[in-house]
């Protein structure tokens, strides 16, 4: 597989998996963010070093204003590095981790986890993967 296959952008949907408070999960909670994937389906660092203006981020969370980022790649974590979603450049206040987003292969139907910046730690569902 060619360099240029095997890093092409996804939009990459995820929802809301069951949960206390949603016990059926929720489509109207959730991430749809552009990134480049691997033929494993995991983040690709470099992908992303070449096409980061283009990998972005937006939060739907029920009636809430939809919330627009990008996906950054961070020092600090697991690793040494941490996937975040960044919503406003120069604060760190605002921003979400990916928990473990390096290690987790996007996939329709792969659970991911999320931390928020209030500290809450979610559970999604990747709903859906497509070229972007």
């Amino acid at each position: 597989m060619n360099a240029v296959a095997a890093t092409a952008l996804q939009r990459i949907r995820l929802h809301l998996a069951r949960s206390k408070e949603f016990p059926e999960g929720s489509a109207r909670h959730g991430y749809e963010f552009v990134a480049p994937l691997d033929a494993r389906g995991h983040i690709d660092l470099e992908g992303w070093k070449a096409a980061r203006a283009a990998c972005l981020v937006t939060r739907f969370w029920g009636n809430d204003a939809p919330e627009s980022g990008h996906l950054v790649h961070r020092a600090g974590g697991a690793r040494g590095a941490t996937w975040i979603f960044d919503y406003e450049e120069g604060t760190s206040e605002d921003d979400e981790a990916g928990y473990r987003f390096a290690d987790h292969a996007f996939a329709p139907g792969e659970y991911v986890s999320l931390r928020e910046e209030d500290g809450a730690l979610h559970t999604f569902v990747v709903f859906s993967v497509v070229p972007a």
